[in-house]
């Protein structure tokens, strides 16, 4: 079960049941920008997927709302992605980050999302309050490397795949899976790909002028 508040007037405290975790690969909007990710990961010796877009089954414990996350060595790095959620009540939106091991992502893509937890933010949006000027909202991301904080990603979302898109291509129908969590497609970094010391995320709304926001430390394990 994982408590989340909504982002609204009264701030309601959701419980909701998460049992199936998908992250959706190379979910551009734009062939060209999907072919820029597809480069970046290349040049890490990344194999270009089938098909695009791809979905990525995933362990749903995966997904957490902790401050800080552990890593084997530091390969790895996260990425800001819209997390659908489907409850009972409805879509939910909120933000998230599909953490991947980058060296084990060359042979495996699958095993190295697997090994990273996902952090999510504690804060949601119904999906119904946006979806009318979905292409508006913008994501950003910023990394701490080395003790210096720089902007890391930055895009709005008309350049993704629409939501209902998405499950669709996954589902065959227009409706996501109650107890289901969808990633829903990254945007370019600026800089390359990396590890970093931390990692901060925000999904910022400019209609309703409001903010989804988190962020996580790194604790990188003892190699032994």
């Amino acid at each position: 079960m994982t408590r989340l508040t909504l982002q609204d007037s009264n701030q309601q405290t959701l419980n909701v049941e998460i049992n199936r975790l998908i992250i959706a690969g190379w979910a551009g909007r734009d062939a060209e920008g999907v072919a820029h990710h597809i480069k970046e990961l290349q040049e890490l010796g990344v194999t270009p997927p089938a098909t695009v877009p791809c979905f990525y089954p995933l362990a749903a414990d995966l997904l957490t709302t902790a401050d800080r996350i552990e890593v084997p060595r530091s390969d790895s790095s996260g990425e800001v992605e819209v997390v659908l959620i489907s409850t009972p009540d409805g879509l939910l939106v909120a933000l998230g980050s599909d953490h991947t091991d980058r060296k084990v992502e060359a042979y495996d893509v699958t095993v190295s999302k697997q090994m990273c937890a996902k952090p999510v933010s504690t804060q949601v949006w119904r999906y119904d309050d946006v979806v009318g000027h979905w292409d508006e909202l913008v994501a950003r991301c910023w990394r701490t490397r080395d003790g210096q904080r720089a902007l890391y990603q930055e895009g709005a979302l008309a350049s993704l795949l629409y939501p209902r898109e998405l499950i669709r291509k996954l589902t065959g129908t227009d409706s996501l899976p109650v107890g289901t969590a969808m990633f829903c497609g990254t945007q370019p970094v600026q800089g390359g790909l990396g590890f970093g010391e931390r990692f901060e995320f925000e999904l910022h709304d400019p209609r309703l002028k409001r903010s989804l926001s988190f962020a996580y430390d790194l604790h990188t394990l003892p190699v032994a």
